[in-house]
């Protein structure tokens, strides 16, 4: 990979922005294939509307660079879990993603034109949303937290897509001088720890790490970088501690070690994250963005919902109406939908049986058959929703407001 002091030497424009985009993809991996490189070919000639990319120069500042491009970017993680289940929530929403060759980092979504999708490493869509090379992404909120470093560009849009639940806790030794210690204050207050023997936590996050000793008030801790199997440390005697996201807790138990109390530095799941200037500056970046979050809302507002059906005898839809506001716990989301059942009796049209349509929870969904039956519903029909989009989502309204302010 380039060192910092040739980054800062690229010439600014639309070959810069690629390369860039190029060189932190393929850090480890061989040159691309010759049809993918055609098809980037065919991109750097499209690329046409102002944006900015930030690099570092040898004393570690950043540079503005002023690139030209009028597609949306839209940053993916590129491999694991996190990847996975970002790519299952866009096929969910009716959202494909396609690629020409499987080793490309770059992809298009058929569905939405103008929008290209780059692969990425989880750390890199968020440096990328700060410097201006990508204008959206789907991260783990844990990724926007340590490598956005709390930069005010960065705007959350949707803050739980479901997927990649975890949280970032510290984790000790359940033996040696440990075994009794089962909080953050204690762990604090054990006399091991002084100016030359410091609290030693290896992390992969070093700057939440850091904020979060500052802020409970822990003066003597170390912090050191690891590349996996963070958890080997303490038995190693590298570390004293770790600092490392936890899903079950399992892999902690199966190297003998704890979480405690008051340990905990945050929450995270999948994410959806933009860049504020490009929202405000661009109107395709906001159109986008709105169309994303309208799918997701509506896609996750459905997850775990039925739509019953039922027909019931009554004399007008004002008393099956009554009958089921009155008898049943699921009157839909704003109520009951009842329409007439037109059937024939000795050649005249009759409405004797009226059919309802709620909305229920599958976990209540037998509960809410029984109910039903006992107000006299009949031919009961269920089936799972797949979307439920409101007049306008909350998060929108939200998400205008931010920008506003």
């Amino acid at each position: 990979m380039a060192s910092s002091c040739h980054q800062v030497m690229l010439q600014a424009g639309v070959a810069t922005t690629q390369l860039a985009l190029l060189s932190s993809s393929f850090h480890s991996t061989s040159s691309s294939s010759s049809s993918s490189a055609s098809y980037l070919g065919s991109k750097l000639c499209c690329n046409k509307a102002s944006s900015s990319l930030l690099l570092r120069n040898c004393n570690s500042r950043m540079v503005r660079r002023d690139v030209e491009r009028e597609t949306v970017r839209m940053a993916l993680p590129s491999k694991g879990r996190m990847a996975e289940d970002t790519l299952a929530l866009l096929q969910e929403c009716e959202l494909s993603v396609r690629k020409l060759n499987p080793r490309q980092y770059i992809a298009d979504i058929s569905e939405l034109k103008n929008v290209e999708v780059w692969f990425q490493r989880a750390s890199d869509v968020v440096r990328k949303l700060r410097s201006g090379d990508v204008d959206m992404g789907i991260v783990g909120y844990d990724m926007v937290r340590e490598y956005g470093e709390d930069d005010e560009d960065l705007i959350i849009i949707h803050d739980a897509l479901g997927f990649g639940e975890c949280h970032l806790g510290i984790g000790i030794p359940t033996y040696g001088i440990f075994e009794n210690i089962s909080s953050l204050s204690q762990l604090a207050a054990m006399p091991q720890w002084t100016e030359d023997r410091p609290l030693r936590v290896v992390t992969g996050y070093t700057y939440l790490g850091e904020k979060f000793f500052q802020e409970k008030g822990l003066k003597h801790v170390q912090l050191s970088t690891a590349d996996g199997a963070l958890e080997a440390a303490p038995a190693m005697g590298t570390a004293d501690a770790i600092l490392d996201l936890v899903s079950s807790g399992t892999t902690l138990r199966e190297n003998n070690l704890k979480e405690i109390n008051g340990g905990a530095v945050l929450s995270s799941q999948g994410v959806f994250v933009a860049n504020k200037r490009a929202l405000l500056e661009r109107k395709e970046v906001l159109d986008v963005a709105h169309e994303l979050l309208e799918r997701f809302e509506a896609h996750l507002t459905a997850q775990g919902q039925f739509t019953v059906v039922a027909n019931m005898r009554g004399s007008s839809a004002e008393e099956v109406a009554e009958r089921i506001l009155e008898h049943t716990d699921f009157p839909g989301l704003q109520g009951p939908t009842i329409s007439p059942v037109y059937t024939t009796k000795n050649g005249n049209i009759s409405v004797d049986y009226y059919a309802i349509v709620i909305c229920v929870p599958k976990p209540k969904l037998y509960h809410a058959i029984r109910q039903l039956r006992k107000a006299g519903g009949s031919g009961v029909l269920v089936s799972p929703l797949t979307y439920i989009f409101d007049e306008e989502t909350p998060r929108y309204r939200n998400l205008l407001a931010a920008l506003k302010s």
